[in-house]
């Protein structure tokens, strides 16, 4: 790349041309307009609005469509919770309901309107066909009449899709309506500043932002159903103003929020409730004009392009970042103090930019060499290995016994032997080069020269087929390199000085990064990378985690003494493994087992940079849950095969007694087929519920009741405990919100219900509690039957394991379900675990976090 364009010199002009362009740029872009929002609700988030006391809402729920019918309901409904609120003393009703078509109950709904005096109802601008303009839909003529006020029910939604606010006027022409909050403080509709405007002219004036009190369910809400039902509630509507509107999935409208974006949406009747309850606290936000914005964006490039050239570089840091700060600074006191947004993304932008343009223009002759040398870097990876001649004879000698396992070697220093086996000194041929293997039968020599010292090593090798392949890979070993001298540092100027220091780490990182590049293009999970002699020169993560082994003391280890110190093994032994993938070629997989744990471990080799010689890239998979999954799969073919086929057997043979003599059917072989039948649905159902909680993901989860779902579960028994006179008793009245999925909890708690029964005498009664401890749901299930023998205690939850004691008693089962509960619990992020005596009864306890721990 070229940089011979860039100026050597920051003035004002360049440094103020350059940040203008940088601006226009980001203009262009969606990034002031991103950068204003994520401020805007950071602000809020941070510091919540706080409600307003007499804002309460009346939601139509799930709860209340279940009870009262299908949606539309009829307007003597309506005209009830109307009467209803009017007794408990609401001050005033604002419905978030349209009511644009005439109905038969209208005088009803009407009469309790008068009666009231004050209820607000919504109007929308919409279009009746496609071709045709917006036009006002206002309530039915007879309930206009009786209301007190009318308000659109307009949210206004950002270009990002969320809902942060909404014009506090809209309508057609000249009128203006007001927003459902305004109406609900007695605001009625107001001509506009310009007269004589089209009648099909959408107008909108005041938009605030509106500061949220917090996520769905932060304003006070109640049931209509139970409003509706139970009697008048002073207490919670007296002087109050009540916003009724649908929260049910899929009726009313849903808004994405600054709190909840896209993953909890607000009910529309929930947004108007906080526009009102913040227009009661005056605590609406303005929106500044975007020519503000602008102007400050100006105003600070001028001063930093006026100030940062005539600063030391230094010092443009802490004058960018003070910029920032104030910007900031400002955008609070207007947002807090005068309720207004000023939009400040245009201006922030200008200090991120200021810096670094600065400072590049400032040094650029200095960053001309290292960015060229930096793009090099970029482009060629790669790794200096240490050369072989500049390894010691002995540390070569370890590294050969290590790698080859020979039976004999000899290692002499100028007549002086340091280490031998086997070999003697009258066995050393004439050799005339050094640094050059000479090979004579099993026997290989060499001759090293390290300073003034003159150094044999002689191995005696395994004579087998293997010999010859590793007497090819001595002989392809380069002992003769040349150490070359490093160049000194060229004198004179500091900047001489710092290139060549940035040129001397580049050439040391490319080698490096090339070195990677190469031993990381099939990257696995585990990865150990050794150089031509099996010698471990890199190991990521997972081997320190799995070994147990410091990263420290694995580099510079051999890999055979590693694999050796962990699972030892005769046949193959590791040695031969390593050394035959370095000499032959040839990628070998093994299996291993390191604590406990299944692994498999793949020996690729793979040719080291700038050299002709191949080191190694081991590759380790933890195969542990694949086992496991076996183990899993042997034991579910086991289970079909004995316990789900010998019912089956059983009914067939059955069957075929009865055909043999139809005439004869009795009322026990019926009752015994029938039974026969009804266990081979229960087999292949526990087993397909247990695939399906094994399958189970957060994708599938949703919001649900704890005390329900249990209530739920005991229903489902109930009639199975009625048979052997057993009562289920139930404590428990405070309602716990899980993040799960209903209906296989209920499964699971049917069947420690179903266990609790089966096992139990009659007459005796099975216990269940529901309560909150800190942030988790609970349920203990007690009954008083058989127990658990302790032994069986550690293996209770086993799949296909089934009590001694059960099976005894005739209760046969396939010993899924437990493993089912077990399985549902721990998807739901949970704990379950019992205690049990034997002839005394036991009790199980499951742990479930709950939705909102705070809440």
């Amino acid at each position: 790349m070229n940089w011979d364009w860039l100026p050597t010199k920051t003035t004002p002009k360049t440094l103020g041309l350059a940040l203008l362009l940088l601006f226009i740029l980001a203009e262009l872009t969606a990034l002031p307009r991103r950068l204003d929002y994520w401020l805007l609700d950071s602000a809020m988030l941070a510091v919540p609005a706080s409600v307003s006391p007499d804002t309460v809402i009346v939601a139509i729920d799930d709860a209340s469509l279940s009870r009262l019918g299908r949606w539309p309901w009829p307007r003597q409904v309506h005209a009830d919770i109307i009467s209803k609120l009017h007794k408990a003393g609401a001050e005033t009703i604002v419905f978030d309901i349209l009511f644009t078509e005439p109905t038969a109950d209208d005088a009803a709904l009407k009469k309790a309107m008068r009666a009231h005096g004050n209820v607000i109802l919504p109007l929308h601008l919409s279009r009746t066909d496609t071709y045709f303009p917006l036009s006002e839909k206002l309530p039915a003529s007879d309930l206009v009449s009786a209301a007190s006020g009318l308000g659109h029910a307009h949210i206004e939604l950002d270009h990002d899709g969320l809902a942060r606010g909404l014009y506090l006027f809209n309508g057609m022409g000249d009128a203006l309506w007001p927003s459902l909050a305004l109406a609900a403080t007695g605001t009625t509709a107001k001509p506009t500043d310009s007269q004589s405007l089209p009648a099909f002219l959408n107008t909108r004036e005041g938009y605030r932002v509106i500061p949220l009190a917090g996520t769905t369910g932060t304003l006070p809400a109640y049931s209509y159903e139970s409003v509706l039902n139970a009697p008048p509630a002073p207490g919670r509507f007296s002087g109050k103003t009540v916003f009724i509107g649908a929260t049910a999935v899929g009726l009313g409208d849903i808004l994405p929020t600054p709190f909840s974006g896209l993953n909890q949406p607000m009910p529309g009747v929930e947004f108007h409730a906080n526009a009102y309850s913040a227009l009661k606290q005056q605590l609406q936000i303005r929106r500044a004009p975007h020519w503000a914005g602008i102007g400050l964006a100006v105003i600070t490039l001028v001063l930093l392009a006026y100030l940062l050239p005539r600063m030391r570089m230094t010092y443009t840091f802490f004058t960018c970042v003070s910029a920032g700060v104030a910007l900031l600074l400002l955008y609070m006191v207007m947002l807090g103090v005068f309720r207004v947004w000023l939009p400040i993304a245009h201006a922030l932008v200008i200090p991120l930019f200021a810096f670094p343009t600065a400072n590049g223009l400032r040094l650029t002759v200095a960053n001309r060499f290292l960015s060229r040398q930096l793009d090099e870097l970029a482009r060629t990876p790669g790794i200096t290995l240490p050369e072989l001649s500049m390894r010691s004879p002995t540390q070569l000698l370890e590294h050969f016994q290590a790698l080859f396992q020979p039976r004999g070697w000899l290692l002499q220093e100028d007549g002086r032997i340091l280490s031998s086996r086997t070999l003697k000194p009258t066995d050393i041929p004439d050799m005339q080069k050094n640094g050059v293997w000479q090979h004579a039968d099993n026997h290989s020599w060499i001759q090293l020269k390290r300073g003034d010292c003159r150094y044999t090593l002689g191995l005696i090798l395994p004579n087998d087929l293997s010999r010859e392949a590793i007497q090819r890979y001595l002989q392809n070993l380069n002992f003769s390199g040349t150490v070359t001298a490093k160049k000194k540092s060229v004198g004179g100027e500091n900047i001489s000085a710092r290139i060549e220091r940035v040129k001397t780490a580049t050439e040391r990182l490319n080698h490096m990064q090339e070195f990677i590049r190469r031993s990381f293009e099939r990257m696995p999970d585990g990865i150990i990378v050794t150089d031509e002699l099996g010698i471990i020169r890199f190991a990521n993560g997972h081997i320190e985690n799995w070994f147990g082994e410091p990263m420290p003391s694995v580099a510079g280890l051999p890999l055979t003494r590693l694999l050796e110190g962990h699972d030892p093994r005769e046949t193959p032994p590791w040695h031969e493994t390593v050394s035959e993938t370095l000499t032959l070629l040839q990628s070998r997989t093994v299996d291993l087992r390191i604590h406990h744990k299944d692994f498999l471990i793949h020996f690729a080799p793979f040719a080291l940079p700038d050299s002709a010689q191949y080191g190694i890239v081991a590759n380790i998979s933890d195969i542990s849950e694949l086992r496991e999954q076996q183990r899993q799969h042997r034991e579910a073919i086991d289970f079909i095969s004995h316990d789900v086929r010998s019912p089956l057997v059983s009914q067939l043979a059955l069957i075929e007694q009865l055909k043999r003599d139809p005439s004869h059917i009795e009322q026990s072989q019926l009752e015994q087929l029938g039974r026969l039948a009804k266990r081979s649905y229960h087999l292949a159902e526990e087993f397909v519920q247990l695939a399906r909680a094994e399958q189970l993901t957060k994708t599938r989860f949703y919001e649900c009741e704890f005390l329900a779902v249990v209530e739920n579960a005991r229903d489902s028994v109930s009639e199975q405990a009625l048979e052997k006179h057993i009562s289920l008793h139930l404590q428990g009245t405070e309602d716990l919100w899980l993040k799960g999925n209903a209906e296989l909890l209920e499964r699971a708690v049917i069947n420690l219900l179903t266990n609790a029964v089966q096992y139990s005498p009659e007459y005796t009664p099975v216990n269940l509690q529901v309560f909150r401890a800190g942030h988790q749901a609970c349920l203990t299930v007690t009954d008083e039957g058989m127990g658990i023998e302790p032994g069986e205690l550690p293996h209770l939850f086993d799949r296909y394991r089934r009590q001694r004691n059960s099976e005894l008693a005739g209760a046969r089962g396939a010993g899924l379900g437990l493993s089912f509960v077990k399985t549902v619990v721990e998807k739901h992020q949970g704990e379950i675990y019992v205690t049990s005596r034997p002839g005394e009864g036991s009790c199980f306890t499951l742990k479930l976090p709950i939705t909102d721990p705070i809440g």
